[in-house]
């Protein structure tokens, strides 16, 4: 059975989140991202492209050449794509296929971006969450790619021929799903689009298709990962190391726009967990020129220094322009470099936001160490300084999400809030 996996990721969140699935298992599992230093690290290496806002083309390019860079013979791959399909999943995986071809290897893409854990499954080819069509929400209102959800449409706007694999399949034994993707080999599909309503339909996808691992990857979210890890031969996986102590209070960074990050948010508000500190989204299409900000970044840096948990909300980030997210993920990343060198931890929603202050601090990696609850794996930085980090991809979790997860932490560290 593979023991070493690579995951090509689209963003930190997702990134962390499969990579811990397998940390679980016992193995060794670090995170990295596009332009880091740093390198592999341990049996799993989690790679964050960060492609979620690039054009087709560019994003398809960013995966190849990473893919080259990282991938190596006998070793699982896993393309992470968003479980709503946001960003450009299908070109993204149209050339990691063509890169792996070019390199003598033959693959079929098991495409399973359901994640039931957090409400994310598929029926009848489509993408649906909690229950209901993708399409009929507001996050696809928001943020969508594609004319639908449909996953063998989304497939084929790549050029992908695929088949739709139905529940009666799934659920039809492993042998007879075992026969299905010998089959999608056997015709020279490009992908099957798996359908999954509940965590045991991705368990026994992920153990019918692992003894194929040299001729499929995995193409979905953290929970097709969690489901391989699972399957993976083992005894139960040794405790992990615990994070070290900290050193100053918790810097809580919600620079996303989705509504379960918001209302996280104001629950650690309303509980009294963190001191407050909101930045306007205008400071930061300002930058230093805005009267605000040298008095906002001492601030935050202030409270941290002094032990006391910091929540920093990007507000009226609702009027922001998606396609700016890079660009306010860095001015908020300077706003906060001075925070970042005295906090004793940090937690982060949204990928860009945590990448671009990691990078700003000098960190490449996170090794990871246990999930706090799904969707919020916990590590620790790797690079110049060493200090716990979490991460939430902004759609996960709920109103209690935040709360917990700090008090999950002080109870690692042996720290008071």
């Amino acid at each position: 059975m593979v023991r070493n996996w690579l995951i090509l990721a689209d963003d930190l969140t997702g990134a962390a989140d499969c990579g811990i699935a397998f940390a679980r298992r016992g193995l060794v599992a670090s995170v990295g991202w596009h332009g880091a230093a740093g390198g592999a690290e341990g049996d799993v290496l989690a790679v964050d492209a960060d492609s979620r806002r690039l054009p087709p083309g560019e994003a398809g390019a960013r995966h190849a050449a990473l893919l080259r860079a990282h991938h190596r013979p006998c070793q699982g791959l896993v393309k992470k794509i968003d479980s709503t399909l946001r960003g450009q999943p299908a070109a993204e995986l149209a050339a990691t296929l063509e890169a792996l071809r070019a390199a003598g290897r033959p693959s079929l893409a098991v495409v399973a971006p359901a994640f039931p854990a957090t409400g994310r499954t598929t029926e009848g080819g489509r993408v649906r969450l909690d229950g209901r069509p993708l399409e009929s929400t507001p996050l696809w209102a928001r943020d969508h790619s594609y004319g639908s959800a449909d996953l063998v449409e989304v497939l084929a706007s790549a050029g992908l021929a695929a088949r739709h694999l139905p529940l009666a399949t799934i659920r039809g034994g492993e042998a007879a799903l075992a026969a299905a993707l010998e089959a999608a080999l056997a015709e020279g599909l490009d992908a099957v689009a798996c359908d999954a309503a509940g965590p045991g339909d991705l368990d026994a996808l992920a153990r019918a298709s692992l003894p194929l691992a040299d001729r499929v990857l995995w193409v979905g979210s953290g929970g097709i990962a969690a489901a391989l890890a699972a399957a993976l031969p083992g005894d139960d996986a040794p405790a992990a190391p615990c994070p070290p102590a900290l050193r100053g209070g918790v810097l809580v960074v919600v620079g996303s726009i989705a509504e379960a990050s918001r209302a996280a948010a104001a629950r650690l508000v309303e509980a009294d967990a963190a001191t407050l500190v909101e930045v306007p989204v205008a400071v930061l299409r300002a930058g230093p020129a805005d009267p605000r900000w040298d008095a906002l970044s001492a601030r935050i840096a202030g409270s941290v220094a002094a032990g006391r948990d910091t929540l920093v909300p990007v507000t009226d980030a609702s009027a922001a322009d998606l396609s700016q997210g890079a660009a306010l993920a860095t001015a908020l990343a300077g706003l906060l470099a001075a925070a970042g060198g005295r906090m004793g931890a940090l937690f982060a929603t949204g990928g860009e936001t945590a990448c671009a202050l990691l990078s700003r601090l000098g960190v490449h990696g996170i090794r990871l160490l246990e999930e706090v609850e799904p969707g919020v794996p916990l590590g620790v930085t790797q690079g110049a300084i060493a200090v716990p980090v979490m991460t939430k991809a902004g759609a996960f979790g709920t109103d209690e999400t935040i709360l917990r997860s700090l008090t999950r932490l002080h109870d690692l560290t042996g720290t008071s809030a």
